[in-house]
């Protein structure tokens, strides 16, 4: 089984007041665009994790995420193209919504647990899946060695070298992967974490864990807003404005988060006059229709 998505993300140019008052040129690689459901790092991180599992002889594939989980999401449509069963485990109460409603209709059955059982994926995927010999345990939000090994190709595919890449963080995966792909051609591009997360300082060792070598890399976590899937009425601000000059969407929980920081970092000169600054557009996008009361 072929498992491709033949799609080679293009790279936009931001052109905003603040940033040639910055002296800096921003661009966007826009993995958002790959698909419209397995977008951005959900299809770097799954592609490796399905190869893995279709070598395995597994046709069933079992993760895990909340109710706006867009990794689930990603999965239930991956599985569905690639002719292959899923299962989502999902953390809380039994909910309907919009993104559970779209992972039903791409064939993925749902499992909803209390959030005390789910902080033991390992122990979840063996109390209901050890018999079944097809299962194969995707982690939540496809954090993995194969995970960031997809994640290591969007460096392969810039047609130039920046000073700065960027790109929010959940759990380490995708920027551990863009430092591998940093290190494979020898760049010295700074690279530059957004966690979403409060108190994201714990994700250095998480992206180390990771790593083919070590390489300097830059956690900016003044920019969670409270947390997890966590906003604030400035943000909110920031988002739409965003979408209505560019044109390109971004979301409150961890795009949003990113390119505020740009904005925030380019006001306080953190970028020398002259820099190109790349950030990855991760796609995502779906789990904005939870948030659309605070819009």
């Amino acid at each position: 089984m072929d498992i491709e998505l033949d799609f080679l993300s293009p790279i936009h140019q931001i052109k905003n007041k603040i940033f040639d008052e910055a002296e800096i040129n921003v661009f966007v690689k826009r993995d958002d665009l790959i698909h419209p459901l397995i977008s951005g790092n959900k299809w770097r991180k799954l592609k490796y994790i399905l190869k893995k599992a279709v070598a395995e002889n597994k046709t069933h594939l079992v993760t895990f995420g909340g109710a706006y989980s867009n990794h689930l999401l990603a999965t239930s449509a991956a599985a569905a193209q690639f002719g292959l069963k899923s299962t989502g485990i999902v953390r809380g109460e039994m909910v309907n919504n919009d993104i559970l409603f779209l992972c039903k209709l791409h064939g993925m059955e749902l499992q909803f647990v209390d959030r005390a059982s789910y902080q033991d994926k390992p122990a979840l995927f063996n109390k209901y899946f050890l018999n079944d010999p097809d299962a194969f345990f995707i982690n939540e939000g496809g954090a993995s060695a194969e995970g960031a090994k997809g994640c290591s190709e969007i460096i392969g595919e810039l047609p130039q070298i920046y000073d700065h890449v960027f790109c929010a963080s959940g759990t380490g995966t995708t920027v551990a992967g863009i430092i591998n792909g940093i290190n494979e051609l020898n760049l010295k591009t700074q690279i530059n974490s957004v966690p979403i997360l409060k108190n994201g300082s714990f994700l250095e060792n998480e992206i180390e864990l990771l790593l083919n070598k070590k390489h300097p890399f830059t956690l900016h976590t003044d920019y969670h807003f409270g947390g997890y899937a966590k906003t604030t009425p400035e943000l909110i601000s920031f988002i739409k404005q965003f979408i209505a000059d560019t044109g390109m969407l971004i979301d409150p929980v961890n795009t949003g988060k990113l390119f505020y920081a740009i904005f925030d970092l380019a006001t306080k000169k953190y970028f020398k006059p002259g820099s190109n600054v790349l950030a990855i557009h991760t796609g995502g996008l779906w789990g904005i229709l939870g948030m659309q009361e605070k819009f």
